[in-house]
């Protein structure tokens, strides 16, 4: 919207290390081992590609393929790093699949932080409360909390559920600020997100996203005839496609009876299970904030079905 960026910029436009970047493709060798192959890019990353999750940067903590154990491998979390450090990490390992072919979740919007920090010379959290959190009032959404009194409010995991894969402890404050993972916020303030973008990007009467924009963020960018293809570990799952940013409903699935909601439902959840829905159809949004990785996949369907049901009653 500030005409700063492109969606169709290449990533090495911003960050020149990515101009570099292989793809890695598995062999097999003649005693039957895997290899990984470098090759060449068949085009550059783009700032779509990003916002896709299609840019080939993937995760190290979940599947068991070469790339996803060389990340593993790389120790890319060690040390006290600034998001510019960590992009630089993330610019020496391979590519898991060339850009723009396979919906592959990874750190594809820590990229993306780190761009917005580079385009607007501000920190990614200085950028946020300016364009975002302040105009939106979401004055308790941040990434580290040293406030002893709002320590007390956090809601923390049992003790044998806390492997979260990523972020931090936010009682302990770093240079990191991760743009795809790790912030802190309430029901209150996360309301008001939703509740923007239920508004089309407007709230309270001020339009903070451009009609424009809010339809490319909101519109399925992965469909047929996209090229995007998807595997097992394809989290917007069934039904849905994928927007920027979010799950983009585009069909009522291959399940019977199809799992409530509308076709044009927005969605998205986090690794400890917070989730939210938005559907315009049926002019409403829910979040909600749960801090369990290993139940949350139970219950975000319950809830979901349970809300939907007293609507209809």
């Amino acid at each position: 919207d500030q005409g700063k960026l492109k969606l169709d910029d290449s990533v090495a436009k911003y960050i020149p290390s990515f101009a570099d970047v292989k793809v890695g493709v598995e062999k097999k060798a003649d005693n039957g081992e895997k290899t990984l192959e470098l090759v060449p890019l068949k085009r550059p990353i783009t700032i779509q590609d990003l916002m896709t999750q299609t840019s080939g940067i993937t995760y190290g903590f979940y599947g068991s393929s070469l790339v996803r154990k060389a990340y593993a491998a790389a120790r890319i979390y060690d040390g006290d790093f600034t998001t510019a450090e960590f992009a630089e990490r993330i610019a020496k390992l391979p590519l898991a699949e060339q850009p723009g072919t396979l919906w592959d979740y990874g750190h594809s919007t820590d990229i993306l932080g780190r761009i917005i920090e580079i385009v607007s010379g501000k920190s990614l959290l200085q950028f946020e409360k300016e364009s975002l959190l302040d105009p939106l009032g979401m004055s308790n959404t941040l990434f580290y909390v040293t406030d002893p009194a709002k320590q007390k409010l956090m809601a923390k995991t049992m003790p044998n559920d806390s492997d979260y894969r990523v972020g931090f402890d936010p009682e302990i404050v770093r240079k990191w600020e991760s743009g795809g993972g790790g912030m802190l916020s309430t029901m209150a303030d996360f309301s008001r997100f939703t509740r923007m973008i239920l508004n089309g990007g407007k709230y309270n009467g001020k339009q903070l996203l451009s009609p424009k924009s809010f339809e490319l963020m909101t519109t399925d960018h992965i469909g047929p005839g996209s090229g995007v293809d998807r595997d097992y570990f394809y989290f917007p799952g069934d039904g849905f496609g994928f927007g920027l940013g979010f799950g983009v409903r585009t069909d009522p699935g291959n399940a019977k009876p199809p799992p409530p909601g509308s076709l044009g439902e927005l969605k998205w959840d986090g690794a400890s299970g917070c989730y939210f829905v938005i559907d315009p159809k049926q002019d409403m949004f829910f979040v909600l904030l749960e801090q369990t990785p290993s139940e949350r996949q139970k219950i975000q369907p319950a809830v979901k079905k349970l809300i939907y049901e007293a609507m209809e009653n």
